[in-house]
């Protein structure tokens, strides 16, 4: 167990494509709203999911060694859900670095060219039914003996 890439484990969505740009309309210059997201072969014994939204690329470090901006923190997904719809409200949202709760678009510095943002899906072997509002840094922390698998879908955004 643990944060181990797991190939099988395939994360995609219908907005954009492995490395492709992300709409307009999922980041903070359009409608700011959650792209969908699917999953497929998860490892037998997940009971539970969490999904994640970080952009490693922007200059945040933070005195505890953290870096990068957290867009999205959703957890407590029952082990049956494999999809996640369009502008999701649904399962319990953590706080992202923009100090809310829920899903916060990609919005990169003026000028700091193209960011690449990390969507990852873990694969829980608990139903950890943890409360709302967890930072990324505190969800990682309670999920980690937990995790059987994750992966990643990358896309990219430059602000226009």
């Amino acid at each position: 167990m643990g944060f181990a890439l797991n190939l099988d484990l395939q994360l995609t969505s219908s907005a954009f494509t492995a490395d492709g740009a992300i709409p307009t309309r999922h980041t903070g210059e359009g409608e700011d709203i959650s792209p969908a997201l699917s999953w497929s072969n998860a490892p037998a014994g997940t009971k539970s999911f969490a999904v994640i939204c970080h952009d490693p690329d922007a200059p945040l470090v933070s005195a505890n060694g953290t870096y990068g901006f957290v867009h999205w923190v959703l957890y407590n997904i029952p082990g049956e859900v494999t999809s996640l719809a369009e502008g999701c409200g649904d399962y319990t949202q953590g706080q992202n670095n923009f100090g809310k709760t829920g899903y916060g678009g990609p919005m990169p510095p003026e000028g700091h060219g193209q960011h690449k943002y990390y969507f990852w899906v873990l694969a829980l072997d608990a139903e950890p039914d943890l409360s709302a509002g967890l930072d990324l840094w505190q969800l990682l922390a309670k999920v980690e003996p937990h995790t059987l698998a994750m992966n990643r879908l990358v896309g990219t955004y430059q602000r226009g």
